[in-house]
């Protein structure tokens, strides 16, 4: 017998619209299902109460034939979100008790479809890290372990909360946010599925700023179906978010097809990187061929500036971060430090110290230095310049193809601890993840196999701006073929 916690989003919405189970039910053992993984550290809050009540609605709603496009599924909410009057942390101990008396437009959108939220997940402090490692609230822990070995793992970053708890079948879903790879990295490295939309698609309302430019809020699940679903719930026009696209929002699920014969797919020579593991490259090659057997037609692409990507995002999401965490400074914002006989300026000083995490300072100092005099022009609008070559290479490449595949990650998951005192080897994590975010492109990762060491590696699509659904369609025809059943043994 399925237990319910098996189930994904659109199967969860289907049997409680049939009558199959109550949303309590469905509330009730995922809720059992969070409180027995503390292990995990997935979630910063729990909120019970959220998902009852939901639910309690949602079978009223049946009752009367009125259920909405999402009643009765429960939520895991990345905690960068603001949820009205419930703590918002940003995984930060600078605004570790703020309790929001406002609701992010996601959120807003997601509940008033029905939807219940089971928590606030983990992530890296203000989604600044690639491992999950640099949250005020701890570490989360991968569900996954590697074959003999019981290290823990990372499950990625900063969405990292958000790709445990939906690989660990403690929530069906959650919301994730995409700055560089923030959603697509730790799908990878968990064995779900992530999309981040085209930047503009999902308002960033109510959203903790990481940087305005780069940021966008996705959906991670355990399927294609399951993310085009949630995302025609998150996805619209906010007049509250200057940088939201007034377009249309298409029925992406009702749309979604495998069938992709006729499209060209376009594999770029630049992602075959220095390091890249050779189970990559096997898994790259088995996409390739899997895209083949849809009917789609293979054709290298060049994207001659993604070498400059890496180094071009390490320059402006830090100088956005630099700018946007400014405000937290203990006078309107942030857990105030007074230390005896300070005066203004050392307040400042004690309450960032305090407040802000390693990472995060690093960042921040990163950005005010390339945006100071005598190095805005070198660094800050060269990488712009860098920016706009990147952009115009994917708008080149898409004159050739419909899609690019690509690698996800440059490897497996790798132990907690393992990279965290190399800068440099924690953000190469973002190689492949990176020259879409920057372009502001639809991505999303799909899991394909998993490693010698059984775990989890997926493969990415890029599309073009605002076609989310060709990136869905192909997503779900490599999904199909891939065929991606395992799971994480329980341990927890």
């Amino acid at each position: 017998m399925t237990r319910l916690t098996d189930l994904g989003v659109t199967d969860l919405r289907d049997g409680i619209a049939k009558g199959d189970f109550s949303a309590r039910e469905v509330a009730e053992n995922f809720i059992n299902a969070t409180n027995e993984a503390e292990k995990l550290n997935a979630f910063i809050t729990l909120t019970p109460d959220h998902a009852l009540k939901q639910a309690e609605e949602a079978d009223k709603a049946r009752a009367s034939g009125q259920l909405k496009a999402l009643s009765g599924v429960p939520l895991g909410i990345k905690d960068l979100f603001c949820t009205n009057g419930y703590r918002t942390t940003a995984a930060s101990k600078i605004i570790g008790n703020f309790v929001p008396p406002y609701e992010s437009t996601i959120t807003e959108k997601l509940f008033a479809a029905g939807a219940g939220m089971i928590g606030k997940l983990n992530l890296d402090q203000f989604a600044m890290g690639s491992s999950n490692e640099t949250s005020a609230f701890g570490n989360v822990i991968s569900p996954w372990r590697q074959k003999n070995d019981d290290a823990a793992l990372t499950p990625g970053g900063s969405s990292g909360g958000s790709a445990a708890a939906v690989a660990a079948k403690i929530i069906p879903a959650a919301t994730g946010t995409d700055t560089g790879g923030s959603i697509r990295q730790p799908a990878s490295f968990t064995g779900i599925t992530g999309l981040k939309p085209t930047y503009g698609r999902c308002s960033r309302f109510g959203v903790i700023a990481f940087a305005s430019s780069l940021d966008q809020a996705g959906p991670m699940a355990r399927s294609v179906k399951d993310c085009a679903a949630l995302l025609e719930v998150m996805a619209g026009f906010d007049p509250k978010d200057s940088t939201s696209a007034d377009v249309m929002v298409p029925n992406w699920e009702k749309l979604l097809s495998s069938d992709i014969r006729g499209k060209k797919i376009g594999i770029p020579k630049e992602y075959r990187v220095d390091g890249m593991a050779p189970e990559i490259e096997s898994l790259w090659q088995r996409g390739i061929q899997m895209m083949k057997e849809a009917g789609a037609e293979i054709v290298d692409v060049t994207l001659p500036h993604t070498r400059h990507a890496l180094a071009a995002y390490y320059i402006i999401a830090p100088a956005e971060a630099s700018s946007n965490l400014a405000r937290y400074d203990g006078v309107r914002y942030g857990e105030r430090q007074t230390p005896e006989g300070s005066n203004l300026a050392d307040m400042y000083s004690a309450t960032r110290a305090a407040g802000f995490g390693d990472e995060v300072k690093r960042r921040i100092m990163i950005g005010t230095y390339v945006l100071s005099a005598g190095f805005y022009d070198a660094y800050y609008i060269k990488a712009q310049k860098i920016r706009a070559l990147i952009a115009r290479d994917f708008e080149a490449a898409f004159d050739k193809c419909d899609l690019l595949l690509t690698p996800a990650t440059p490897t497996a998951a790798f132990a907690l601890g393992q990279k965290q005192d190399d800068p440099i080897a924690m953000y190469l994590n973002d190689v492949f993840t990176v020259p879409a975010s920057l372009a502001g492109l639809p991505a999303m990762t799909v899991p394909v196999g998993l490693n010698d060491q059984g775990l989890p590696l997926g493969l990415q699509l890029i599309g073009k701006p605002l076609d989310e659904q060709s990136v869905l369609n192909a997503g779900l025809a490599l999904e199909e073929r891939a065929g991606f059943t395992s799971q994480p043994e329980k341990w927890w």
